[in-house]
């Protein structure tokens, strides 16, 4: 785990600062902001293995980076949070963080958690995602289907792409067609007919190779990816 860089983004000096210590004492490299644009912009900057993310922060929220940073990178995240209830922790989790630790916390507990992550995740180079016979690569941004002849890789759209990958992290959890909307595209989000033409273009190339039935509509509600195969 030495070397490794963590940014801490929190707007409590005093809890940053406790962080900071504690894991620069255990061996990793550290870089700090107070606020989400500044996180954002180190993120940007330093590529870390690893980010502990608050939610409540100044500028940008917590939520508003975890969305830019889950649009073009799979960088372990784990949020921080003084909000314990279910739809809390659904929306930390449906916008992409891998986990979600509540304040205020224990040093060596978060400690633990990072080395956890980063043994599982490789520090910021994500593992392939299986679903079935369909098979996701974050780090090739592609995603290929088990075919008698071998895996075929879907010819999918950069957009396509984000809400595939975005789903498979979480197979067969129904997602909100606001979450997609916030999670997969940039700027102020199209409308939902924009989304439903996607999905639709999405599910038209899943059935082409062979796992249409993977992606399901649940009316007025949003989408979900399953694995039928079994």
């Amino acid at each position: 785990m030495n070397n490794r860089l963590i940014l801490i983004v929190e707007h409590n000096e005093a809890l940053r600062s406790s962080v900071k210590e504690h894991l620069s004492h255990v061996g990793f490299r550290i870089v700090c902001a107070s606020d989400g644009a500044v996180g954002l912009s180190h993120f940007r900057r330093f590529k870390p293995d690893l980010v502990v993310l608050g939610d409540e922060l100044p500028r940008r929220d917590g939520f508003e980076v975890l969305n830019e940073i889950r649009r073009d990178s799979d960088t372990l995240v784990i949020m921080t949070s003084m909000w314990s209830t279910p739809s809390h922790e659904l929306r930390c989790l449906t916008l992409g963080a891998d986990n979600l630790l509540l304040k205020p916390y224990d040093n060596d507990v978060l400690t633990q958690r990072i080395k956890n992550l980063l043994r599982r995740g490789g520090g910021g180079r994500a593992h392939r995602i299986p679903v079935g016979k369909l098979t996701i690569d974050p780090d090739a941004q592609s995603a290929c289907v088990d075919a008698p002849t071998g895996e075929k890789e879907l010819n999918l759209t950069i957009t396509e792409y984000k809400l595939l990958a975005h789903m498979a992290r979480f197979p067969g959890r129904v997602f909100l067609r606001a979450d997609l909307i916030d999670a997969c595209f940039s700027g102020d989000g199209p409308l939902e007919t924009t989304l439903n033409t996607h999905m639709c273009n999405l599910r038209a190339k899943l059935t082409d190779a062979g796992i249409g039935d993977y992606l399901e509509c649940r009316r007025s509600v949003g989408y979900r990816l399953v694995d039928k195969r079994g």
